[in-house]
């Protein structure tokens, strides 16, 4: 997640669903409700997650509040693969879905 724009991404289920960038999001707490339902509206589960960060959980609280499950994950406790330096929005993005729907992250504990 980015202070300006949060980049998102979609893991259909199952092993062998699809896992697509969504794309980037003004990170304003309108604009990502409006995706937020965007993407409510196109499955029958969704289940967001992101990394925690400066930008504290006013997020996790914006999802929670629409009724969806949300994970906010460690980012040092991410499985990574050896070898692979490259960062970005996009492919941290697709990374967290993937391996959210594998259930391979941890989540951290968020206060009240």
């Amino acid at each position: 997640m980015g202070k300006l724009r949060n980049a998102v991404a979609i893991a259909d289920a199952g092993r062998e669903g699809e896992v697509r960038f969504f794309g980037e999001v003004d990170a304003s707490a309108t604009n990502m409700r409006r995706v937020l339902e965007r993407i409510a509206n196109r499955f029958d589960r969704v289940h967001f997650c992101y990394e925690a960060g400066p930008t504290g959980y006013g997020l996790y609280r914006l999802i929670r509040s629409l009724g969806h499950e949300c994970t906010v994950v460690a980012p040092s406790l991410i499985p990574r693969k050896a070898g692979d330096r490259v960062k970005t929005n996009r492919r941290d993005a697709v990374s967290l879905a993937r391996l959210l729907r594998a259930g391979e992250l941890t989540a951290v504990w968020v206060p009240d």
